[in-house]
């Protein structure tokens, strides 16, 4: 008996297809969604919905919507939505008569079937570039309903192919985790801007003169900008006529170190205007420290500048190197003698030095994140921003110039930690 099942057979491979196609498409959909909950920001955000959206939905292009603070949109779109059509919906009041402001306005979706729709439904909204006869758009609001959205994602698409049902509830899904991620970075930026805020309020403002002195600093927050750091400097003009210079990181990145930070930057200007050397200071805050059993320590050097002679007398508490960079190219790391960083020995000993500082050369006082890092060792970071320095002085930079160098540096070998730099040169 002979049978005939190529028509069975057929089927069966026809639904082994569409079970497949089905299984990749929910693993695109579930990675959608993945990269969606981790996008860091905004850009990240916008670069996952336009590069996934259309392909996911059978869409031929997309378009991402942000409301900024005066109410009006931020559009940009994939390569398949031509210019001219975002710049006529960019910049859009909220209150503009089109259907991509009124469903961020109202949170309702909106499905345009084609231009003859666009233009019955809204014969106010203006003429949209690139809309041809044949195209339809399904705008879809980033948000849960019943909350104002704060933008939209619009999708183009064929006429006549517009999302089933089911594909309407995946992408109300996805446009809901979007609008999710979208408010979790812009309350991740504002406590960013808060920290960053709260960071300089906290340091001070270097004299416009200090006598005998070219004195620069900078400071560069964390790239992940997650919390305030405990990196700190200082300079100032003792009862003396002196000058007292400092650079120290407390431990840990969030309120506790710079709570820790601002005590001992307190302290430690307090002690100097009434002792002159870098000795009894150093030890005094570490006794202050140990006595408060301060929640963090800190590291510290600390310089006592003579304008009338150049002599410096250094101490440090389990601080990174000095660097002395010089007008010939070359630098030196300059080790000072110290003790540990302060707040975790009682009557810890910290030694001075005292040596002069040339006219050509330049003292760099770092804090760790600018010379160590994940792939940075302290010897390599130092020989890079010795380097820098060294560049920088041969070139005839001034301070200020010279720091600026020093920090863009950190940012291009991205460091991740804060960074604080002093550049001291004698005038």
């Amino acid at each position: 008996m002979v049978r005939d099942d190529t028509l069975q057979e057929t089927r069966r491979q026809r639904v082994l297809a569409d079970l497949s196609a089905q299984r990749q498409h929910a693993a695109e959909l579930a990675d959608f969604a993945s990269a969606l909950i981790t996008a860091a920001t905004e850009q990240e955000l916008q670069q996952v919905v336009l590069t996934r959206a259309a392909s996911s939905f059978g869409g031929t292009g997309a378009l991402f919507a942000v409301v900024d603070d005066k109410r009006r949109l931020r559009v940009s779109s994939d390569a398949a939505v031509t210019p001219q059509l975002v710049d006529a919906l960019h910049g859009l009041s909220l209150d503009a008569p089109n259907p991509l402001p009124h469903a961020i306005r109202t949170g309702e979706p909106q499905l345009i079937h084609d231009r003859e729709d666009y233009v019955r439904r809204w014969p106010e909204g203006g003429n949209l570039p690139s809309f041809g006869p044949d195209m339809a758009l399904v705008i879809t609001p980033l948000g849960p309903m019943g909350i104002q959205p704060q933008g939209a994602c619009m999708m183009t698409c064929d006429k006549g192919r517009h999302p089933s049902r089911n594909e309407r509830t995946l992408i109300n899904m996805v446009a809901e985790l979007t609008g999710q991620a979208l408010k979790r970075i812009g309350v991740h930026q504002a406590r960013v801007e808060l920290a960053v805020a709260l960071q300089h309020a906290m340091l001070p403002r270097l004299p416009d003169h200090l006598p005998g002195l070219d004195v620069a600093a900078r400071y560069q927050p964390s790239q992940d900008g997650l919390d305030i750091g405990g990196d700190w400097y200082d300079a100032f003009v003792t009862r003396d006529g002196a000058v007292t210079v400092e650079i120290g990181d407390a431990q840990g990145h969030d309120v506790d170190a710079a709570a820790v930070m601002g005590q001992v930057r307190t302290s430690l200007r307090a002690i100097a205007n009434q002792e002159s050397d870098p000795t009894t200071v150093l030890t005094r805050i570490n006794d202050l420290l140990v006595t408060m059993a301060a929640k963090r320590f800190a590291s510290c050097t600390m310089l006592h500048f003579d304008p009338r002679n150049g002599l410096v007398t250094g101490a440090s508490a389990g601080h990174v190197p000095l660097l002395s960079a010089h007008e010939d190219g070359s630098y030196d790391v300059h080790m000072l003698p110290g003790g540990p960083v302060l707040g975790v020995l009682s009557h810890a000993a910290y030694p001075e030095q005292t040596f002069t500082l040339e006219r050509d050369t330049a003292l760099i006082m770092v804090t760790d994140g600018l010379v160590e890092g994940p792939n940075l060792t302290l010897d390599a970071g130092l020989d890079h921003v010795g380097r820098l320095a060294a560049t920088a002085l041969h070139d005839g930079l001034n301070a200020e110039s010279t720091a600026d160098r020093l920090i863009e540096g950190a940012i291009a070998m991205d460091h991740l930690d804060d960074v604080a730099v002093l550049v001291i040169r004698r005038t």
